[in-house]
């Protein structure tokens, strides 16, 4: 990539501008070209060692300690990433990886689920926005979930200099949601949420989307309930006496998502092109209710919820035997093929993942505080995105 250094200089410039302080403009290039450039570790004394500088106090401070606000870089990077590809034909996909560390000092590191591991381990969990369009993703948001041994202990929250705000629990949905919100407040343009059954099976989650006037598609658990399409809402007869019921039950109980679509009718569906030729597996669908209204007592079966909105049950069969399911909010004129190739665009966001790891050192940040996460992860991102 020859030339590079100059392109970079070029790429910069609307962050720089939102930087302001001079010392800042400067730091802020040799950074993100120490990401950017060759060598195996990516945290500062080797990148300021590569780069011949001697302004390894002042990156370090930069980047660790120094008294400067990220959001406005934060919102120039969604302007950017708005304007490579941003649009309606665009996708949101929302979910969280995994950097592996030692100890218990890094901030919100704890033995947790490791996506990237496929098992828990110590590490921190970043909940993640990513914009794509295509086969083309830029990564807009990393926000660090902080689980409960860390929100229930205040000298250590304050010895990572967690601010205020961040200190009360706050699931990984919640955080997704609130980084939409920003998204949405910059008016980046996207035409649909993702995210795995993480997050797909928070109904709060799915009911904030909605709320919010998206459309989404989301992976569920198998024995995720819903109710039939047709399900009525009735008075309840009963034999016995007493007062009479105040309020209306189904008149069908909620059922497991994978036993709703036990007799659908499935079909082969290709999606795209791989590496090894199309991509397809069997896939189903059919309107159904979810099963995430208000709670309420029916008959002698205790608490059930009550059907909420209308929406998609999509079941996929992968070649190699193992089943998946979705929900999905798209006009119930949506043929398969439209809602599989939706479904399965949510890929792209692990090859984001992988590259700002592998190639961008997203997990090489050897700080223990909040604010150096953040920054250095923020640096992270400024730095994919303009490759």
């Amino acid at each position: 990539m020859p030339g590079w250094e100059d392109e970079l200089e070029r790429w910069l410039m609307p962050f720089l501008d939102r930087l302001g302080h001079k010392t800042r403009q400067r730091m802020c290039p040799l950074y993100v070209a120490g990401l950017i450039g060759p060598g195996d570790r990516k945290s500062v004394q080797p990148m300021a060692e590569r780069l011949v500088t001697s302004n390894y106090d002042q990156l370090h401070h930069f980047i660790a300690d120094g008294v400067w606000d990220a959001t406005p870089l934060e919102t120039e990077l969604l302007n950017q990433a708005d304007r490579l590809v941003g649009g309606r034909d665009a996708v949101l996909v929302i979910d969280d990886t995994s950097l592996p560390k030692k100890g218990e000092r890094s901030v919100g590191v704890a033995a947790q689920y490791a996506s990237a591991l496929g098992k828990t381990a110590n590490c921190q969990t970043l909940v993640s926005l990513t914009l794509a369009r295509g086969e083309v993703p830029v990564m807009v948001a990393l926000r660090l979930f902080l689980p409960d041994s860390w929100t229930s202990d205040m000298p250590r929250l304050k010895r990572a200099r967690v601010p205020i705000e961040h200190r009360t629990p706050r699931s990984k949905p919640e955080i997704a949601l609130a980084e939409i919100d920003r998204a949405m407040a910059a008016n980046m343009r996207f035409g649909c949420v993702l995210a795995d059954a993480g997050y797909g099976l928070s109904a709060p989650f799915r009911q904030g989307l909605t709320e919010r006037g998206l459309a989404w598609a989301v992976g569920i658990p198998r024995h995720q309930k819903v109710y039939p399409v047709d399900v009525k809402l009735i008075w309840p007869i009963t034999k016995v006496r007493g007062k009479p019921r105040k309020h209306h039950v189904p008149d069908i109980l909620s059922i497991a998502a994978e036993q709703m679509l036990a007799s659908a009718k499935w079909k082969t569906v290709s999606w795209r092109s791989g590496t090894k030729g199309r991509l397809k597996a069997r896939f189903a669908a059919l309107r159904v209710r979810t099963a995430d209204g208000p709670p309420q007592r029916i008959w002698d079966k205790g608490q059930q919820h009550l059907p909420g909105d209308e929406v998609w049950l999509i079941g996929e069969q992968r070649a190699s035997g193992e089943s998946k399911y979705y929900l999905a909010n798209l006009p119930a004129t949506t043929d398969l093929r439209t809602l599989a190739a939706t479904i399965k665009a949510r890929w792209i966001c692990e090859q984001a993942h992988q590259q700002l790891k592998e190639e961008l050192g997203l997990d090489h940040f050897e700080g223990r505080s909040w604010q150096g996460l953040h920054r250095h992860a923020l640096m992270t991102m400024i730095a994919y995105a303009f490759l």
